[in-house]
């Protein structure tokens, strides 16, 4: 299919105005280990913003003339674009929020590049290394903001949702903006959307002008989710376990709405980091919420949580449908919980310092077949590690469904086989099959075909 392209050159208005001359070469180095395919493939997504896909791979083909140059200049830099989706200009000229984050894209690949991977400052085989890579990657975007209160909420839920519940997403985001708080989403469309667009007209109405709307993101992601041009400061993260990372240092509360296989990865990470021994104290308000019509939804992922995780897991957030005020006075009042507990323990409010992340949920899962075969799916391990391994069962229907380098593994080598004991697998396939039913694993319209094999 032939796209409407454009061909024009831009400069930053802020940020990496100037770039060594070795920072440059990396960027343009087409070689293997070198930054261009990286680079190229994230600005294709950033310049996409608004198109109804979310197929990593079908993206990289439709634009497959797509070229882009940093070239350097006495002044500075310019990044020049050859047949880049015309979607992302109005006569003429870049669209204001795609450009600032055409450039977040350039700033987060080079200091991920040069200051995390090739620092030997940085151990990401240990814990204490991991999190400091993601504070430090938050910090150079400018996401960490020292001396104010709580009040990034974080909103998770699927791109792929039916109108009532996107509209419900916009309700709790324009209460959470009236009620002053900050919005963070995983920057896409669909329920990383509907929040931030309600925040705006919340914000406003409030006359509060320097509202934040972060979207958090990772190259293996950020096609199928491109991020959306409410979005005001996006940081890319280099994979999803620190992304995943980043939501929880970083938020302050979290709201889960309606979603699929994505949503359901987030929050067993959020609850299998909850579940940990050390973190049991720690307030961290967490809300599932959604319009009447997904109720059924809720009661599955709370069935899930119980037959999966138990009561204990299921005792560490609140369900609350069809009431978005509610929602935002539950969690203004979970923030309140938050500040005085990280007040009384001297905690920074900008990053959740002292809730402990172990190492199987910090550490990069590769979701190739082997890896999707081999997980420990068994009843016999504390909760937390069982919370582990099913983030990673979803974390792969993930990138079987949307990532450009799990398409391809899937075509190549067929479905990814996941077994385990019948306790674990029965509620899995359940949850996966209303998933289907429900129409939550692609963007309407399209049929889905599964990645998966349930294997008890």
């Amino acid at each position: 299919m032939k796209s409407n392209v454009v061909d024009a050159r831009i400069s930053p208005e802020s940020h990496l105005s100037v770039l060594s001359k070795a920072e440059v070469n990396k960027l343009l180095d087409t070689s293997q280990g070198g930054l261009y395919q990286l680079l190229r493939s994230c600005s294709l997504a950033v310049l996409n913003c608004g198109s109804a896909m979310d197929d990593g791979k079908e993206l990289l083909e439709q634009y497959q003339s797509f070229e882009i140059a940093v070239i350097q200049e006495q002044r500075g830099i310019k990044l020049a674009l050859k047949n880049a989706p015309a979607n992302a200009f109005v006569d003429g000229h870049m669209i204001k929020g795609i450009k600032e984050h055409l450039f977040s894209v350039l700033r987060d690949i080079i200091y991920v590049s040069d200051e995390i991977n090739e620092n030997p400052k940085f151990d990401l085989q240990t814990t204490d290394g991991a999190t400091n890579a993601v504070f430090h990657i938050l910090r150079n975007a400018g996401v960490l903001r020292a001396q104010t209160d709580p009040k990034l909420v974080v909103c998770w839920g699927g791109h792929s949702i039916s109108r009532e519940e996107y509209n419900y997403t916009k309700q709790v985001g324009y209460e959470l903006g009236l009620r002053g708080m900050d919005i963070c989403t995983g920057c896409g469309p669909g329920a990383m959307k509907g929040p931030m667009k309600g925040a705006t007209i919340g914000h406003a109405k409030q006359r509060i002008s320097m509202g934040r709307y972060v979207g958090i993101t990772e190259p293996g992601i950020i096609a199928a989710e491109a991020p959306n041009p409410i979005v005001n400061e996006l940081v890319i993260l280099p994979d999803i376990e620190k992304r995943l990372e980043a939501f929880v240092r970083a938020g302050h509360g979290i709201v889960v709405f309606p979603g699929g296989a994505g949503t359901a990865e987030e929050i067993l990470y959020l609850l299998g980091i909850l579940l940990h021994p050390d973190n049991v104290e720690i307030p961290f308000p967490l809300i599932f919420t959604g319009p009447k019509a997904s109720e059924t939804y809720f009661k599955q992922i709370h069935q899930f949580i119980g037959d999966t995780l138990g009561l204990e897991a299921q005792q560490r957030y609140k369900i609350i449908i069809n009431d978005p005020a509610r929602v935002a006075r539950e969690m203004r009042e979970g923030l309140k919980s938050v500040r005085e507990y990280r007040k009384h323990r001297d905690d920074a409010y900008y990053f959740n310092w002292s809730i402990t992340i172990s190492p199987e949920f910090q550490q990069p899962f590769e979701p190739h077949h082997e890896n999707m075969s081999n997980l420990k799916l068994h009843v016999n391990q504390p909760r937390h590690h069982l919370a582990a391994n099913l983030r990673r069962v979803f974390s792969g229907i993930v990138a079987g469904n949307v990532k450009a380098d799990g398409i391809r593994a899937i075509e190549q080598f067929g479905h990814f086989e996941i077994k385990g004991d019948a306790e674990i697998m029965d509620p899995v396939d359940q949850l996966l099959k209303a998933f289907i039913s429900q129409q939550r694993m692609k963007l309407p319209g399209k049929t889905y075909v599964p990645c998966y094999q349930i294997v008890k």
